[in-house]
């Protein structure tokens, strides 16, 4: 059977808690989780050498006090990264990008990622096809880069519009074929709950069940949250929430347990506190009650 984690996206962090000092001891005293999906806000790969190597000291050594495992790392922010028309810009990223696996092969993750890229209105028209083949290109490269560190393997985030990639079943299918056809690791996949096109006229693109059956051996990890009716949505797993939401715990952990294929997967809760008020204030007191909703389901 499938071992199971529950662990936390770190995107509620970056301007609320950046001292690792601060939020591991959150993360292991408050939540009482062992698990964390690094985020690159946290240490800035563009940043310089000498800020760079104590930011990774700090939080070596404060994972080692709080028992905190770093398995994977994903990429915080939006850009068009790969997909960008210009290729110095492109260049630019690609060492950015190995700045960061590098990063977080230092701090003990075993794979990294990102989305896989993103197309502007005009390359989605017109360009399709040119643009993906430089983004595929990149990712090889970076899978080369990764295999001589050591990483395992990377990852990319399947979306829910064409121009971010991964936003239907089939075409994700063509793209991790794609993408592995001359990888130097396994390119894998980070499924999230609620992502996936919700307007193709395959139903199952917008079924986040259908998504885990068809995936899960190829996802490591999970972005978790509540899935309620608005499109967007990075809900946690509160009682509102849960009331009329359609992620249901024992429906994820059924799919996970019966795939064989499985030796153990990671859930992250990965929640928008957006900047108002009162979700600012509420990140701790909602990610300790979604901990506390699904370990009823764990344990």
């Amino acid at each position: 059977m499938a071992k199971i984690n529950l662990g936390v996206h770190l995107n509620f962090l970056t301007t609320r808690y950046n001292n690792p000092s601060e939020w591991m001891e959150i993360v292991a005293k408050e939540f009482k989780l062992k698990k964390v999906q690094f985020v690159s806000d946290l240490i800035e790969p563009g940043h310089d050498a000498k800020t760079i190597e104590k930011q990774i000291k700090d939080i070596n050594f404060y994972k080692k006090k709080y028992k905190i495992e770093f398995d994977h790392s994903i990429s915080s922010t939006r850009h068009n990264y790969f997909g960008h028309y210009d290729k110095n810009v492109r260049k630019n990223w690609l060492n950015w990008f190995k700045k960061f696996l590098s990063i977080s092969k230092r701090i003990g993750c075993k794979g990294s990622g990102s989305m896989l890229g993103i197309l502007t209105f005009e390359d989605l028209k017109n360009n399709y096809n040119k643009q993906l083949d430089i983004i595929v290109e990149n990712w090889i490269e970076l899978s080369s880069y990764g295999k001589s560190i050591g990483l395992e393997y990377l990852f990319w985030e399947p979306m829910s519009i064409k121009r971010e990639f991964g936003d239907t079943i089939s075409g994700t299918k063509k793209l991790i074929k794609k993408l592995n056809k001359k990888s130097k690791i396994p390119i894998l996949l980070n499924l999230d709950v609620d992502h996936g096109n919700h307007f193709t006229k395959n139903k199952n693109d917008r079924n986040p069940y259908s998504w885990l059956k068809e995936f899960i051996h190829l996802s490591p990890c999970v972005h978790i949250k509540q899935k309620t009716k608005d499109i967007y949505s990075h809900k946690p797993f509160i009682k509102k929430y849960n009331k009329i939401g359609i992620i249901k715990p024992r429906r994820i952990i059924d799919i996970i347990t019966k795939n064989k294929k499985i030796d153990e997967v990671t859930l992250y809760f990965e929640f928008g506190f957006r900047e108002r008020y009162p979700y600012d204030n509420n990140a701790i007191k909602d990610i300790k009650e979604s901990i506390q909703y699904w370990n009823k389901f764990l344990t």
